[in-house]
């Protein structure tokens, strides 16, 4: 593969509805931008304007496709892709993603190939983390050479949980805030160990886990995804790729090079 013909990283971000995947592309990309939309030709299909402090979406084409780039301002070596999520009995909009992820891995021109895929799975619906979507997903599709990733969102509201599940218990305020967080990190383990022994049976499992915090706080570090994202990669030049869409952050370039 001609890394220096590739002139971005190109994620496939899957997951269902709210599970803060718009938040976790800001974050990597250091921004509380809305991303650009084009399609696959490079036309813009949508951008966002600010009205009052808010982002109002300007459409040009109405409906979103997994098709379309999504593009941060701030950081342009990325290139974005959202499945836009699936549940369980959508037939066809499994094998829409299916098709896209089959033909992107393979892709005959470079640039248009999926380097990763971030799937997320919200932790602050703990009664259904591992859905029938998800099975299907590692059940059924073949991402060939292209890592998957699945990043547990929204960690930090088992400490908040944990927090009122300790009060109801009789703790002081001030003992729950102290003990909630260690509980929290208790809850994150034991949420992964079991999302991990539920998806490592399956036919496609992924290639790695990780437990995603303070996302929703600007300016969070997102070192960790970068580097679990870039241990992932089985060639090196997609490694040096990625990590040189972070050259501001100085420690993860150097701890990359000492790794070579």
């Amino acid at each position: 593969m001609q890394i220096d013909r590739i002139p971005h990283f190109r994620i496939l971000v899957m997951g269902r509805a709210n599970a803060g995947k718009t938040t976790i592309l800001q974050r990597v990309c250091n921004t509380t931008d809305q991303p650009e939309i084009f399609d696959g030709n490079g036309v813009k299909v949508c951008h966002y304007m600010k009205l009052n402090g808010a982002h109002i979406k300007l459409v040009q084409r109405g409906v979103h496709i997994i098709e379309d780039e999504l593009v941060f301002q701030s950081n342009q070596q990325f290139v974005f892709h959202d499945s836009c999520g699936f549940e369980a009995g959508e037939e066809a909009e499994f094998d829409k993603m299916k098709k896209f992820v089959t033909e992107h891995a393979k892709a005959t021109k470079l640039e248009k190939r999926i380097h990763a895929i971030w799937y997320c799975i919200p932790l602050n619906e703990m009664h259904r983390m591992v859905t029938a979507a998800e099975m299907k997903f590692f059940n059924e599709c073949d991402s060939g050479h292209v890592p998957v990733i699945v990043l547990l969102t929204k960690a930090d509201t088992l400490s908040l949980d944990a927090f009122q599940e300790l009060k109801k218990k009789g703790s002081t305020v001030d003992d729950a805030r102290k003990r909630a967080p260690e509980v929290g990190k208790e809850v994150q383990k034991c949420c992964l160990d079991k999302v991990k022994d539920w998806l490592d049976k399956l036919e496609f499992p992924p290639q790695n886990y990780l437990v995603l915090t303070s996302m929703q706080q600007k300016g969070a570090d997102c070192e960790e995804l970068l580097k679990c994202t870039a241990s992932a990669l089985t060639e090196e030049g997609l490694q040096g790729l990625l990590i040189s869409s972070q050259q501001s952050n100085l420690g993860l370039c150097m701890e990359f090079a000492i790794m070579k």
